[in-house]
């Protein structure tokens, strides 16, 4: 694939980005934040306890609704995929339109790196569940369809309502793109500093270019540590908290060390 593939989609994406009016940070909250000491703790599950509000559990009902809704194939496996991919997909969206993500990693809110955010958070659920197999690609797509509804209403609000296909297109080849390099940064035999590189070139570069500004470095190694930690957590969460999708990225607002 060639190098030039992230980069030319990058620049047509800041297009979109123009339109957007960005979210104002904290200044004060980013200098506060020692970007330095975060992400450096050792990775754990991060499965909803039975106890969390934040749990989200299968609805269920007795009699006659249960009858009607059987006959409405309610519970087929079909009907159960897109529920639990629905909330796979809220828990993406809950972390990645968070302000303090931006803030925490010193990155301007724009349809640019909120789409990246999305990209990355994607990544990583279809990643963990395409570990369970079969079960776990088929419900990816679920997650995936839903993802691509979203993006789509994300980018007609941007201001974008002439050649919104055209505008899709472009965007599922950044995504599957991003999907290439960071699968590929992260495989056994890939250099320490490949994945670091991947997510300078798909999140912070504006361009999409390969020469990292050393002002953004403490920021971009801080993402990559972030990224490996989730990635770890992930593969440490039991298949009933992906599938139901009752887990929570690492909270930004109270960061782990």
């Amino acid at each position: 694939m060639p190098k030039d593939f992230y980069a030319l989609p990058c620049r047509r994406i800041s297009r979109i980005a123009a339109v957007e009016v960005p979210v104002a940070s904290d200044a004060s909250a980013k200098s506060e934040v020692n970007l330095n000491k975060m992400f450096r703790s050792k990775p754990c599950s991060l499965a909803l306890p039975p106890e969390s509000p934040m749990r989200i559990e299968e609805p269920t009902y007795e009699g006659l609704r249960h009858f009607l809704l059987k006959m409405m194939l309610f519970y087929s496996k079909q009907s159960k995929s897109i529920r639990q991919a629905n909330v796979i997909y809220r828990r993406v969206v809950s972390q990645v339109d968070k302000p303090v993500i931006y803030d925490v990693f010193r990155l301007e809110r724009t349809f640019r790196t909120n789409f990246s955010m999305l990209v990355v958070h994607m990544w990583l659920c279809l990643r963990r569940l395409k570990a369970e197999g079969k079960e776990g690609i088929e419900l990816g797509q679920y997650v995936y369809e839903i993802y691509n509804h979203d993006l789509e209403t994300r980018v007609s609000k941007a201001g974008v309502n002439l050649l919104l296909s055209k505008w899709m297109r472009e965007l599922e080849k950044v995504f599957y793109g991003n999907i290439v390099a960071f699968d590929t940064a992260m495989l056994p035999e890939a250099k320490q500093d490949d994945l670091q590189n991947a997510i300078w070139k798909n999140v912070f570069a504006e361009d999409g270019s390969s020469k990292l500004d050393a002002s953004a470095l403490p920021a971009v190694l801080a993402f990559t540590r972030y990224i490996r930690r989730e990635c770890t957590s992930l593969s440490l969460t039991d298949k009933e908290a992906m599938f139901s999708g009752n887990f929570m990225f690492t909270p930004l607002d109270k960061p782990r060390p």
